[in-house]
């Protein structure tokens, strides 16, 4: 196991190192104060996690969160002392596996951090994996691996669990709670708003027109039904 933190702050990075010490004793752990090398050194490392601050002396970590997504999938947990909404889902935007404000708990942070690499690692899901057919429309969640019209589309390894909650359910409505539940597995602010970004990002990549969805419906005021409709 390797993890990267990225992080101005001494005593974070020491805070943090113990915590991932008592779930993986064999971690190696590297670190670094600034935005710029800790993207470096997720291409150059291969960590198996990264923890990233927001708030670097030499860039946001924001543009750190986007120059990693834009060459790496590892599972990346923000930790910031930034609380605002609008802080929360851009940082979901970009591609953050979860969002974690400091002061954390230790334990809670824990939880988070086995959640976001178990979604990360295919046939790591809870429960059964789901494998759906229909149509032009092949899904498999073991391998987040969905065809539809002839072609392949990439999902992330959270629009995966997403898309594989709806597909268990089909012809259900499915509720933000178990979403969420699904995804995190603990309870998470601006939860609602979050699942809203992850489900508009799954209809850019399968309906004909976002805008206008056919196959992922939302149902005001209680979460979201998947049609079948191909």
């Amino acid at each position: 196991m390797k993890a990267l933190i990225v992080d101005d702050d001494d005593g974070i990075i020491q805070l943090v190192s113990l915590c991932l010490i008592l779930i993986w004793p064999d971690v190696k752990i590297t670190w670094t104060h600034l935005g710029g090398e800790g993207a470096d050194l997720v291409r150059s490392v291969s960590p198996d996690l990264v923890v990233l601050d927001l708030g670097l002396p030499d860039m946001s970590g924001f543009d750190v969160l986007k120059r990693i997504r834009a060459f790496s999938k590892v599972p990346l947990i923000v930790l910031t002392v930034r609380n605002d909404e609008v802080d929360v889902v851009r940082a979901f935007e970009l591609g953050a596996d979860d969002y974690v404000t400091k002061p954390f708990r230790q334990f809670e942070f824990l939880a988070r951090v086995r959640s976001a690499v178990a979604r990360f690692v295919p046939g790591q899901s809870k429960g059964e994996e789901v494998r759906a057919a229909f149509g032009d429309f092949r899904f498999d969640s073991s391998f987040r691996k969905l065809e539809y019209r002839n072609k392949t589309i990439d999902l992330t390894s959270t629009e995966s669990v997403t898309l594989r909650c709806l597909l268990e359910n089909a012809g259900k409505v499915v509720t933000h709670k178990a979403i969420a539940q699904q995804i995190w597995g603990h309870p998470v602010p601006d939860a609602v708003k979050i699942i809203r970004v992850y489900i508009r990002h799954l209809r850019e990549k399968i309906e004909a027109d976002p805008n206008n969805p056919t196959l992922i419906v939302t149902k005001a005021g209680e979460g979201y039904l998947f049609t079948r409709t191909v």
